[in-house]
């Protein structure tokens, strides 16, 4: 199940990546608390996760240019350099209280053009540290210390928004953050040479071209879209349905992001143990079908427990359903694309998921979070009905 943690670049890397990963859960869980009780706005709840991601939309793809033309690491270094600063500077704002709501969106914007260009960098130095032969393994875990972070994350940050308030937050997730830079200063990777004879809109145009005249890569870069305009936004609501709908406060909006994230890690974790099986597209249909069904049951329910247990079976179905596309792209697509690739798989899912933030945000305003994740569901499960209908080569895989 660890065979990629043998090697040792890649066993440090990770290491690293999962401390900065919890900081960065504990951060988004305070900063989400403090700009409801900043403005008890769910729609400026949605507009801040809309401005956070917005930035991929619009440089994600240069992103996955400089990744296949320049050091991933080095590239990584300056993004989490930039990651802490931000981090140390909302941390000051919100201790002197002079923190506004814009001053977080604006910081929100820098975020997201930082994560552009951090996250193609990340999901293609993968490779280059373990090789092909631990590649499904290195991303399964990859995934695993992301929802090991959503589980941990959040779970301290119910604890510490009431013990140190949430400039201590932001503060501990600024220094989590030194634990990735000293990994990547330490590791050393080598990178895969690429002649670059083309101009950097050249070689974006070309992986365009890769991606649009490969359909399997095109499908399932459009249910990964798909899903973060419509399946990934109830996080966004989960302090409204924590104060209103369930009434557990901030500690209680802890534990049901923990069991989502819970969730998640035991999804990446099966990946993991599965390694290379077979059935990989009915599993991916399965799990995406489960998903949104779930999503649908989450809305209706107004019993905290049975809420924690449904978004159990959200985390694991969303992050078994796209930690497997990531798998499948990478492990399909060649070397030299790569950076290109990655840079389109996150421009659909971190790049779209504003305007599901944003429209989820919109519909919470209007007609109550219930009604906004409920749309959400019916949307996916009737995509997902589709797609097993319309593309039987997914099924294939």
């Amino acid at each position: 199940m660890f065979s990629s943690l043998k090697v040792r670049t890649f066993r440090i890397y990770w290491i690293g990546m999962l401390i900065s990963l919890i900081g960065t859960w504990i951060q988004s869980l305070a900063q989400s608390w403090l700009v409801f009780e900043l403005t008890n706005s769910s729609f400026l709840l949605g507009l801040v996760g809309f401005l956070n991601t917005i930035p991929v939309l619009i440089f994600c793809l240069f992103g996955g240019v400089l990744a296949d033309r320049f050091s991933k690491r080095n590239i990584l270094l300056t993004t989490q350099v930039a990651f802490m600063l931000l981090a140390f500077l909302l941390a000051v704002l919100t201790q002197f209280k002079i923190i506004t709501a814009h001053q977080i969106m604006f910081i929100a914007i820098l975020n997201g053009i930082v994560m552009a260009f951090d996250a193609p960098s990340r999901q293609a130095m993968v490779v280059e540290m373990v090789g092909k032969d631990h590649l499904f393994n290195a991303i399964a875990l990859n995934s695993v210390a992301f929802n090991s972070s959503r589980i941990i994350g959040p779970a301290l940050a119910g604890v510490l928004i009431a013990a140190i308030g949430m400039s201590g937050c932001f503060y501990i997730n600024g220094i989590s953050f030194l634990a990735v830079i000293m990994a990547l200063l330490y590791i050393k990777v080598i990178p895969q040479r690429n002649e670059r004879r083309n101009t950097a809109l050249k070689d974006l145009k070309n992986g365009l071209v890769f991606i649009r005249n490969h359909d399997l890569v095109m499908t399932l870069i459009t249910v990964v879209g798909v899903v973060s305009l419509f399946g990934i936004s109830y996080i966004i609501l989960m302090p409204v349905f924590a104060n209103d709908i369930l009434k557990v406060g901030v500690k209680g909006m802890g534990v049901l992001m923990s069991s989502s994230g819970f969730g998640a890690l035991c999804g990446a974790l099966l990946l993991a143990r599965l390694g290379d099986f077979k059935n990989k597209g009915v599993f991916l249909l399965t799990s995406a079908f489960i998903f949104s069904v779930s999503l649908i049951l989450f809305s209706l329910s107004k019993i905290y427990f049975f809420s924690c247990v449904i978004l159990v079976i959200i985390g694991a179905t969303s992050v078994a359903s796209l930690a497997l596309i990531n798998i499948l792209l990478q492990t399909k697509v060649p070397d030299e694309y790569r950076g290109r690739v990655m840079s389109v798989f996150m421009l659909t899912f971190a790049g779209i998921m504003p305007f599901g933030n944003l429209l989820a945000g919109s519909l919470s305003q209007l007609f109550g979070p219930a009604f906004a994740v409920l749309i959400s569901g019916a949307v996916c499960t009737a995509f997902f009905v589709f797609v097993s209908v319309a593309h039987p080569k997914i099924k294939a895989i």
